[in-house]
């Protein structure tokens, strides 16, 4: 199964995050996904298979908490209310979303309970949440 064709097949996995946002959360096609990765995540080297290298990034802050209102703080602290939010999730089975940062923050915890690992870019930031369950959060700015 190639990247492409496994994109999205489990969207039951965000099934809640989708009845609690409704209309407010757009589910992204592969294409769209690939290209907001393009802006965001693909800038970072990896560590493992599902941890970014934040080596040579400019790390804002590292949070040992792993729970929505820790989410919800750093949305807040390091993103407009009103911009666009991407979140991707650890696989490519479930659909990354795209919605404003304020819903984000709203249901943070229901978005952390899709995924053990996730990420969360705030597009007009410039900025990228980590998130690896048990490790806690990293935010920093995407490299060029």
């Amino acid at each position: 199964m190639t990247a492409r064709s496994g994109y999205g097949t489990h969207p039951e996995v965000i099934a809640e995050v989708l009845a609690a946002i409704g209309d407010s959360a757009v589910v992204l096609s592969y294409e769209e996904d690939r290209a907001f990765a393009g802006v965001s995540l693909s800038r970072f080297g990896a560590v493992g298979s599902t941890r970014l290298d934040w080596n040579g990034a400019e790390v804002l802050e590292r949070s040992t908490a792993f729970d929505g209102a820790e989410l919800r703080s750093l949305v807040h602290d390091y993103g407009d209310e009103r911009e666009l939010a991407v979140v991707f999730w650890s696989n490519l089975a479930v659909p990354s979303v795209a919605l404003d940062a304020n819903t984000v923050a709203i249901h943070a915890a229901t978005l952390l309970d899709c995924s053990p690992e996730s990420w969360i870019y705030l597009a007009d930031s410039g900025v990228l949440i980590e998130f690896q369950e048990g490790d806690g959060f990293t935010v920093g700015r995407v490299p060029d």
